[in-house]
């Protein structure tokens, strides 16, 4: 029987979690926009060593998404959760110490943002795959976009606080409130009750080998019908826009001449767009169907792009604003949608390993996109490289839009696991634990 509309709020697990990661959310966006200024400002970082900057926070997903996936599967995910949020809490705290005794350095900025990059590799994975055991699966489109939600509150309210605070105090002392924002929500997260059930191993068998894990979790991602699809286009469209986004903020302070003020008030206008969509992904969904809905949002939000090139020099505002509310309405609704149609397909066990691969394929291109981003810009420009990543990201939606996602109706049920004598005529990858496709995947 369906609990009614808005059962989440009697979640009181939930609302902890969703608390926490709110006021965690508001200080990311103070560091987000704290610790790029304080590179470029600063310390004075050339194009290059400002794209390492975003390089070394992405790369943890190249090398460790996987690993962390079958980790994420055999521990309990709530205690990653603390763990993450309250180790991410001294390493920023150690940014605003070592600026105070002058010791401060690019290289050591860098070394921060991969450790830190470590840490949320973990954290991501796990958070990912906390939720379908905290809430019903008819209730995860609800849950995603209430995360999301306050995700979009904090991009409007956080970069206005930050250019504030980077006003008021530099930079570097900026980042403290992200800090504090950690540790209160490692509060919120000791203090629920829900505890879940770690697989164990049975009698007399050994716990399997990690890399036979990791590939478990891989085939599921790339031999599902329209996983392999999503991964696809968020892969690509991800390379295009680290691209752009790896030299914007250069390009808008140093060729368009804003302000830490009215840099983060562009960011707060323009993401009205990423509140407008998660508000609608729910409505979206149930009016059009879950993959017209996927397939619809990620058209949309491509078009965003092209217009941060085209933003002239005299009054660029008004263009920047435009762009950042179109690519955040079809980011957000996208992300919703896909993320709620992955957790509900995926069986319990392999939730950290599915989220996990999906991380390690669509992330593991933006460290990619944010070097080739610098590149291009140290060759041909700062606007050359919004321009190849603009145009790169129109065409990124085209193989979803031509793809069987599309299809997808109303959010299906978790698929049904083979038998050992289905896995191993499937060639599984572990005899009798390797998942098939799922229930529309046969001519896949």
């Amino acid at each position: 029987m369906r609990r009614p509309s808005g059962a989440l709020w009697r979640n009181t697990d939930f609302l902890k979690l969703w608390t926490g990661q709110s006021i965690s959310e508001l200080g990311s966006q103070v560091s987000q926009l704290a610790i790029p200024w304080l590179a470029a400002v600063g310390l004075h970082a050339s194009p290059f060593q400002f794209s390492l900057l975003g390089v070394f926070g992405f790369l943890p997903f190249i090398i460790f998404a996987l690993p962390a996936g079958v980790w994420v599967d055999r521990l309990r995910r709530r205690q990653i959760l603390i763990v993450g949020d309250s180790a991410r809490a001294v390493l920023l705290a150690l940014i605003p110490v070592l600026w105070a005794t002058g010791l401060l350095r690019m290289w050591q900025l860098l070394v921060l943002e991969f450790v830190i990059g470590i840490i949320t590799v973990f954290f991501d994975v796990a958070y990912q795959s906390y939720l379908p055991s905290l809430v019903e699966r008819e209730h995860l489109i609800e849950g995603n976009s209430k995360l999301q939600l306050t995700v979009s509150v904090a991009q409007i309210a956080g970069p206005s606080l930050s250019g504030g605070l980077i006003a008021a105090i530099t930079a570097p002392y900026a980042i403290v409130a992200d800090a504090v924002s950690y540790v209160i929500s490692t509060g919120f997260m000791l203090r629920m009750r829900h505890r879940e059930t770690v697989p164990e191993a049975k009698e007399g068998e050994s716990r399997p080998k990690m890399w036979p894990q990791v590939k478990e979790g891989l085939q599921w991602v790339v031999g599902h019908r329209w996983l392999r699809y999503i991964a696809s286009f968020t892969a690509t469209s991800n390379f295009c826009t680290s691209v752009l986004f790896a030299i914007y903020l250069l390009y808008a302070v140093r060729s368009l001449h804003l302000s830490s003020v009215e840099l983060g008030i562009t960011f707060a206008v323009g993401s009205g767009g990423s509140i407008l969509g998660a508000l609608t992904a729910n409505r979206l969904q149930r009016l059009f169907g879950v993959g017209p809905t996927i397939v619809g949002t990620a058209a949309f939000g491509s078009l965003g792009g092209i217009l941060y090139p085209l933003a002239p020099h005299s009054f660029p505002l008004p263009f920047l604003m435009a762009g950042q509310a179109i690519f955040g309405f079809g980011a957000v609704a996208y992300n919703i949608t896909q993320v709620s149609l992955r957790q509900a397909i995926t069986p319990e066990r392999l939730q950290g390993r599915m989220n996990a691969a999906m991380r390690w394929l669509v992330w593991g291109t933006i460290p990619l996109g944010t070097l080739a981003g610098g590149a291009i810009a140290t060759a041909s420009g700062l606007r050359t490289a919004l321009w190849v990543g603009a145009i790169g990201e129109l065409f990124a939606a085209v193989p979803l839009l031509l793809s069987s996602v599309r299809t997808i109706g109303e959010m299906p049920g978790q698929v049904e696991e083979p038998t050992p004598a289905q896995a191993e005529l499937e060639g599984g990858l572990l005899e009798g634990t390797t998942p098939l496709p799922g229930p529309a995947a046969a001519d896949a």
